[in-house]
């Protein structure tokens, strides 16, 4: 067995040696040749077929940078479209994962120098979303597949076709309610003061008179039929039950004649739209800016000047990523949704609901719970106008511009 054998000692050190990433400095891009320490890359250098790369690339260096520039960007986006799809993500971490590859191509060998450069160069040809933010550079994949965009259209369809539903039974259920309040006028009670005309007159309660009748007839059975003492009590018993259900029924009667008497069963659209307002309470997403609220920088590597400041969100930018303009200073940042807090004003003010079922609805703020970090508002636009909302979460309501 020779030495340059395959399972010779000596060739499976060199491949247990070689085996994972090393050291880039000492990686020829032309030959795609790994070195494991500088002796071994100055002998790579000072080989022949190093020698015949550099001069074959010496001839057309421009076609040699394009060639592994493409393989860069291709074996990038592949990664960062099978990997992490169209989710937003720091490019640090897709190109960490790209170089763990051992036969990847260095950036070193491209036109671009820097992971900065390329990862705005992506956004320059729209090829990936990049928004900056204190953290790093984020990107976002843009996949233009047909059958992608496909079913996004499709997805779109259905959920404009929900809205439409939506609104027209809101719609609807406004008529029914202008219906039913047209022609009637509500009914108010009319409250007296209890006074005496005389201070001499006796104040009197008449209660049933049936009560006694039903006593002496119960009494008059008795004495005609001689039973035991127990059928008297039975007797007795029924006529003051049957008294105290006429006394009962009469009340209910006088109480319903007052006021309208309320519906005990709930209607199918009733049920639905208590469905409704479940599914659209427990329904939450991980982003909440919205347009001219305020809101309060929390975030320290702004330095002092910015922080604990409260700001306007005058554009949002990825849903993610909001420009604000600083109420003290008028100073205009780009800031991410993590390095923001949403501001809890007096009650009277006006409000946005930011998340939930209600998102999007303007409201009056009532009161405010400071034990369970929450609020209680009233919708003042929108079909929903005139409901109150409570126990609303701090993270979830802030105060409008």
């Amino acid at each position: 067995m020779g030495k340059s054998d395959f399972l010779s000692p000596k060739a499976i050190a060199n491949r247990i040696k070689s085996k994972g990433l090393q050291k880039l400095r000492w990686y020829c891009q032309m030959c795609q040749k790994q070195c494991r320490d500088e002796n071994g890359f100055k002998c790579h250098c000072m080989s022949e077929s190093h020698q015949r790369q550099l001069l074959l690339a010496s001839e057309n260096p421009q076609q040699f940078m394009d060639y592994f520039s493409e393989e860069f960007r291709n074996d990038f986006l592949e990664l960062l479209r099978r990997r992490f799809g169209t989710k937003r993500v720091h490019n640090n971490i897709v190109y960490n994962e790209y170089i763990s590859h051992r036969e990847h191509i260095h950036m070193n060998a491209t036109q671009w120098e820097t992971l900065t450069d390329f990862t705005k160069w992506l956004g320059r040809e729209g090829l990936c979303k990049v928004d900056e933010t204190p953290k790093g550079w984020y990107i976002q994949y843009i996949d233009r597949d047909p059958e992608t965009i496909r079913r996004q259209q499709e997805q779109e369809r259905k959920k404009k076709q929900d809205l439409d539903d939506e609104e027209k039974t809101a719609k609807f259920i406004e008529q029914q309610v202008r219906r039913g309040l047209e022609g009637k006028e509500l009914e108010k009670p009319v409250y007296t003061e209890l006074n005496r005309e005389n201070e001499e007159e006796k104040v009197t309660f008449n209660l049933n008179k049936g009560a006694s009748t039903s006593i002496a007839a119960a009494s008059k059975t008795r004495s005609a039929v001689k039973s035991p003492s127990y059928c008297f009590f039975y007797v007795l018993g029924q006529n003051a039950l049957k008294v105290v259900e006429g006394t009962v029924k009469r009340k209910e009667s006088a109480h319903s004649s007052g006021q309208p008497k309320e519906k005990k069963k709930k209607s199918a659209l009733d049920e639905i739209m208590e469905l409704e307002e479940e599914k659209k309470r427990t329904s939450r997403r991980d982003y909440w800016l919205q347009p001219e609220i305020v809101v309060k920088i929390v975030t320290k590597k702004l330095g002092e000047k910015y922080h604990k400041k409260k700001a306007v969100v005058k554009e949002v930018i990825d849903k993610y990523t909001a420009v604000v303009k600083v109420i003290d200073s008028g100073d205009k940042l780009k800031l991410d949704q993590t390095h923001l807090e949403t501001v809890i004003p007096a009650p009277g003010k006006k409000v946005m609901v930011l998340n939930g079922g209600y998102r999007g609805n303007e409201g009056i703020l009532e009161s405010i719970n400071e034990k369970r970090f929450s609020v209680t508002i009233t919708i003042d636009s929108g079909p929903l106008k005139g409901r109150r909302v409570e126990d609303i979460q701090y993270e979830d309501v802030s105060k409008l511009a």
